[in-house]
Formats: structure tokens, C-alpha cells, sequence
């Protein structure tokens, strides 16, 4: 068994890192360009998808997502031919396997069921994971749907996902300031007292995947959170499954877009390797992630993971690094 690491509630919290990528190493199946990516797991393979989340919780994570990233009833029902009860049942099903994972390794390291961490959220993708046609990274989709049509897409998963019992919601990936406003809004007023985090797809160091501004679309979110008076509600706003390259410039652009306000910043960027969808598959060489963590540590973040690419390994070396502050919120 891994050694257990000291957690605490306080301080900076370590994510999960690309639960897909980690589920690939645990699997036969192809995984990447796959319609449901890992959701498929969920009912062809539970044992995998219990096995993925332990890799990164034994490995010092705090924060594990569910495998709900590119789960909808609707694709369930196009992509598995299940009805639409049975499509609920498998978004449920994700948040319990979760659940098991976190028990499990809560008995092997002693822990008493009521321990604080690890934390479970439903992974909430974009519109465009469901597409699957490579719009969660350009946001195409917002000249062609309204913030209500969105809302009323998303909302299927949000509630099935805190019906079962999360934590809070990472509502991530998400390319267009619209789309990121439309679940921002939902989940204030509609969600009460859920915590959650919102986190965005960036193509370079200033825009989102759309083109337009992070940190205009940012602070667009941080003022609905403002104005519901719900900061106690938000883990933090930031960016995932982007360069890492990009990320410092990024959060800089935010902080000093938001004057004084101090905005909680989340950081689960990918490995900076580049997604051939043609070829599906994964070019070029990456970074060692956590070389990069001091630095988005000084900007304010205080949840840091990886995404796509990012495994158990750098997760703990993510974790040792943090350990090795002690910081104090």
C-alpha cells in the first residue's frame, strides 16, 4: 500500500490528474477518441474506474472527480443504445464508484468515515465533450445556443450528480465566457449551498478557446458570484487541460484585471502535449508539471492538479512539493 500523506483542510489542496489518461493504463480498450471517452467505463468497467481513483488518492490527491467529464444521458442513449433511466443510473452509478474508491482507501489508511478529505465533485464538462466533434476547445458552439439552452443542458447532470452525493462541482473545461455564465448562474440559483469551482479552456496565454478574454470572462463569473453573495460557495476560479506554459501569464492577467479583489485561483493544467484528433493521439514532448507549481503558488492558487496526461506520479510530486510549504491559508 502507498504510504498515507498528511492532509489537512487548510492550505492548498492537491487534485486528481487526468483521470482518463490514468483509466487508459488500467484498461485494454483504447480510451482517447472513444464518443464517451471514460464514461464508457462506467458501465463496461467499474472495477477500472475504482482502480483509476485510487492511483491518484494513494498517491496524495485531495480532490478527486467523478468520471462524468463526457457523460449525458443523451450520449449514453446514442453511444451505449441504453434508455434514457438507464443513462441516469450510469451518472449516479459514477458518483458512487467514487464513493467506494474514497471508502476504500479511507479503511486502508485508517481514516474514519467522516474524514474531510478526500473530497468527491461531479465532473461537469463542457456542451462540447458531448459533441464530440473538438468544440470544448474553440466554444463554437455559443453563436449557435443560448445561455438558456445551456443551462437547461446542463442541468440533467448537475442534479443527478448532487442527488448522489458529491461534494461540490468542477464545472471545468469550459471554453466560451456563455457557456461558463450559464453554469455559473444555474448552480447559484438553483444549487443551494453546492460548492464548486469554475475552470476554463485557454488556447494561449491571454484568450479563452473562443478567442475571447479570460480574465474578462473570469471576473464575468467572480461578479455573479459577487452578486449572489456566494464566495463562501466557490472553491476558485482558473483554467484546466491548457498548457502549462500558459498558465502563470494567464493568472497574472486575472489578478490584475481584479484590482483588489482577491480571487481563489484552481490550477489543474494538462502536460502541454497537443491532441491529434485525427490521429488520436497525443504529440509532442510535455512538461514536468510541478516545476511550475511554486510560481502559480505566489499568484494564489489554492487547488492544484493536473488534467490530461498528468498521472499519479506527478500528482505526487505535486503533493510532496505542497507538503513541503505548510502553508496556512
Amino acid at each position: 500500500m502507498e504510504e498515507n500523506h498528511n492532509r489537512s483542510t487548510e492550505g492548498i489542496l492537491v487534485k486528481c490528474g487526468g483521470f482518463s489518461s490514468q483509466l487508459a493504463r488500467n484498461v485494454t480498450e483504447k480510451v482517447d477518441g472513444d464518443p464517451l471517452w471514460g464514461s464508457r467505463f462506467d458501465a463496461t468497467n467499474p472495477e477500472a474506474v475504482i482502480q483509476t481513483h485510487l492511483d491518484f488518492l494513494r498517491n496524495g490527491a485531495d480532490i478527486i472527480l467523478t468520471n462524468t467529464y463526457q457523460s449525458s444521458v443523451e450520449g449514453f442513449v446514442k453511444y451505449l443504445g441504453v434508455t434514457e433511466d438507464r443513462g441516469i443510473e450510469l451518472i449516479q452509478k459514477s458518483v458512487q464508484l467514487a464513493k467506494e474508491a474514497k471508502e476504500q482507501y479511507l479503511a486502508e489508511t485508517g481514516s474514519g468515515p467522516d474524514s474531510p478529505l478526500p473530497l468527491i465533485l461531479g465532473s461537469i464538462g463542457p456542451y462540447g465533450a458531448y459533441l464530440h466533434d473538438g468544440s470544448e476547445y474553440s466554444g463554437s458552439y455559443a453563436d449557435k445556443m443560448t445561455k438558456e439552452q445551456l443551462k437547461a443542458w446542463h442541468r440533467t447532470r448537475i442534479n443527478i450528480c448532487l442527488a448522489a452525493g458529491v461534494d461540490g462541482l468542477a464545472l471545468e473545461t469550459l471554453p466560451c465566457q456563455l457557456e461558463a455564465e450559464a453554469v455559473t448562474e444555474f448552480v447559484l440559483d438553483n444549487c443551494a449551498n453546492t460548492k464548486f469551482w469554475v475552470s476554463f479552456q485557454c488556447k494561449d496565454e491571454k484568450h479563452l478557446a473562443s478567442g475571447e478574454s479570460f480574465a474578462e470572462a473570469a471576473l464575468s463569473v467572480w461578479r455573479l458570484v459577487q452578486s449572489r453573495k456566494a464566495e463562501s460557495r466557490l472553491f476558485g476560479i482558473g483554467v484546466n487541460c491548457v498548457n502549462p506554459l500558459f498558465v502563470t501569464q494567464l493568472l497574472l492577467s486575472l489578478t490584475k484585471a481584479a484590482g483588489s479583489d482577491r480571487i481563489p485561483l484552481v490550477v489543474y493544467s494538462n502536460r502541454g502535449e497537443i491532441y491529434d484528433a485525427d490521429q488520436e493521439e497525443w504529440t509532442g514532448s510535455g512538461e514536468e508539471v510541478v516545476r511550475f507549481v511554486p510560481e502559480w503558488i505566489e499568484l494564489g492558487a489554492r487547488i492544484i492538479g493536473g488534467c490530461c496526461r498528468v498521472y499519479p506520479t506527478d500528482v505526487l510530486a505535486i503533493r510532496k512539493y505542497i507538503d513541503s510549504l505548510n502553508i496556512k491559508p
